[in-house]
């Protein structure tokens, strides 16, 4: 049985590099796990791989699907997993998606369906009394989910709501974590860094994807801002200033704030992961290679 490196950590970390630097070492692909670098149309505010990154190395699930489709995490572990059998062993999986990398390491909790009349109620509800109410009631019906979900992200909201009102338990209670049986053993490897200096990197970030044209990215898809696939941090907040609800200023630091919130609900989420090794993002690049490979090594049954 073959192992899969995954190489994860909060957003702005610095992921990219070492992830294509491993992979052109070995002569591996690299697999996307960020649930929103699949869509083609915002490689910018996503982040995804440059053209120059992705000719380094083969890359798979980056800019593969429109904003316009609908894409679930149910679906990437399916095409995933159907992948990782056909590269039979030699991919990394990256990514800071926390949702996707469980489907596909631990597969996806078996959550009950709720009855349509009230998943139709619970969006009348959100369309009338906001965004805000939305996140009021997540918070008080599961305050577990509410530290990790994307609390900006309404599709997120209105499915732990409906879960918890369908049920009357809350949607945290079903993400059992439970691993389901797979033909490849996983080693996670999280990159970090000291929280000022992530931040920092965050801020920096947001700053060189404007200078990219992130703005001019989020005006061509603002026609479609309602869609799930743009409910996320960069668009959501340039949609508003767009919308003439926010100066363009307060936006950008609504950009950096919000991204700054991310990295911290990603950093909770790991922290639960007991099966994450630590790795030191400032290390030399050489020590960090020597510590993946006594990780993938730790049972003498990896070769490379």
């Amino acid at each position: 049985m073959h192992k899969l490196l995954v190489i994860t950590g909060p957003t702005g970390v610095g992921k990219t590099e070492l992830t294509l630097r491993l992979a052109e070492t070995w002569g591996y692909d690299v697999v996307n796990a960020d649930s929103r670098q699949i869509y083609r149309e915002i490689p910018i505010g996503t982040a995804a791989p440059t053209p120059e990154e992705q000719a380094r190395v083969k890359h798979w699930f980056v800019g593969t699907k429109s904003v316009t489709e609908n894409y679930s995490a149910g679906d990437y572990e399916r095409d995933c997993l159907e992948l990782l059998a056909h590269l039979d062993g030699k991919a990394i999986l990256s990514g800071g998606s926390m949702l996707y990398i469980d489907a596909v390491c631990n597969g996806l909790d078996d959550i009950p369906k709720v009855d349509e009349a009230l998943r139709a109620q619970v969006r009348r509800d959100f369309e009338q009394k906001g965004l805000s109410w939305l996140q009021a009631e997540v918070q008080r019906l599961d305050p577990a989910y509410w530290e990790i979900v994307d609390q900006q992200n309404p599709q997120r909201l209105i499915h732990c709501l409906e879960l918890c009102l369908g049920t009357g338990q809350p949607y945290s209670s079903f993400r059992k974590r439970a691993t389901k049986p797979r033909d490849f053993e996983v080693v996670k490897v999280a990159l970090q860094r000291p929280r000022e200096e992530l931040y920092d990197r965050i801020n920096n970030r947001v700053d060189a994807m404007l200078t990219a044209g992130l703005e001019e990215e989020a005006r061509a898809v603002y026609p479609l801002r309602g869609l799930n696939s743009l409910q996320t941090v960069g668009y959501r907040e340039l949609f508003a200033y767009f919308d003439g609800q926010t100066s363009r200023e307060e936006a950008i630091q609504l950009i950096k704030q919000n991204s700054r919130h991310y990295a911290k609900r990603q950093l909770t989420w790991f922290g639960a992961d007991k099966t994450i090794h630590w790795l030191d993002a400032k290390l030399d690049y050489e020590k960090q290679v020597d510590a993946i490979m006594g990780w993938l090594h730790a049972d003498n049954r990896v070769q490379h």
